[in-house]
């Protein structure tokens, strides 16, 4: 079994899989000051409850925007699951080619994303991301990744608003129940869901006129299934889309 690891930002995404087949997925909090036991216990938890030892894991591979954590799921991987962990970064064989100035830059959760819609859909696609940060990624129908769009996430969003704004209070992100907001919190929470919602499809609609295609967009992150409804260019979610990138890569490397 495959044990993979997406490490984001805010949050920290495992899934368990079997073949093509994903059995388990969990989302744990980002902790930098993490040891390598303390994941490494709870990872081995996790796995207990769902009825599996550690010892069905031979293979490990790693996603990380967290630099830091790198190595200490590297260290948790030898120590735990005597697995030394593949690593993604843009060096791998994803299937895809990055066309970036400098593909180094690209994130390892860009990458995996994009080897998973490109595999899955087929290209033009575009890929949104709604995490700590919102990314926007283009694939050719080549399987060329021209790059994207970085933006503020959701959250930073709604940090922000609350840290700088003294008068504003920090609020839910969750859908507003009304378009014009009678109260400072359904206001805020029209700004942040429906306002992400459609400066994503603006973004979308420039990138179409700009490449003269329609392009299939798929959703993914964490706060995905909150903003895409709101979202006229959206067509599907796929939650674990990152998850499946992880094993596409971790397969075709092997």
């Amino acid at each position: 079994m495959l044990l993979a690891i997406d490490i984001g930002n805010t949050s920290t995404v495992l899934g368990i899989f079997e073949g093509e087949r994903l059995l388990f997925s969990w989302r744990l909090s980002t902790r930098s000051e993490s040891t390598y036991d303390e994941y490494g216990v709870l990872i081995s938890d996790l796995l207990v409850i769902n009825g599996l030892k550690s010892e069905v894991i031979d293979g490990v591979i790693v996603s990380s925007v967290v630099p830091p954590l790198t190595p200490v799921f590297e260290e948790m991987a030898d120590k735990y699951f005597n697995r030394r962990p593949m690593v993604v970064s843009s060096k791998l064989d994803t299937g895809i080619k990055i066309l970036y100035k400098k593909p180094e830059e690209v994130g390892a959760d860009r990458i995996v994303n994009a080897t998973a819609a490109y595999h899955r859909y087929g290209g033009p696609i575009i890929i949104v991301d709604f995490g700590t940060a919102t990314t926007i990624c283009y694939i050719t129908s080549k399987g060329e990744y021209l790059g994207g769009i970085i933006s503020p996430g959701i959250k930073i969003s709604a940090d922000a608003l609350f840290e700088k704004a003294a008068k504003l209070p920090r609020v839910s992100i969750s859908r507003p129940q009304k378009i014009i907001g009678d109260d400072t919190a359904t206001a805020m929470q029209v700004g942040l869901i429906i306002g992400h919602a459609g400066t994503v499809d603006r973004i979308v609609e420039e990138i179409k006129r700009d490449r003269g295609e329609n392009p299939y967009v798929v959703a993914t992150g964490g706060y995905a299934e909150l903003i895409a409804p709101e979202s006229k260019t959206i067509k599907e979610v796929r939650p674990s889309l990152t998850l499946e990138g992880l094993r596409i890569i971790y397969s075709r490397n092997i």
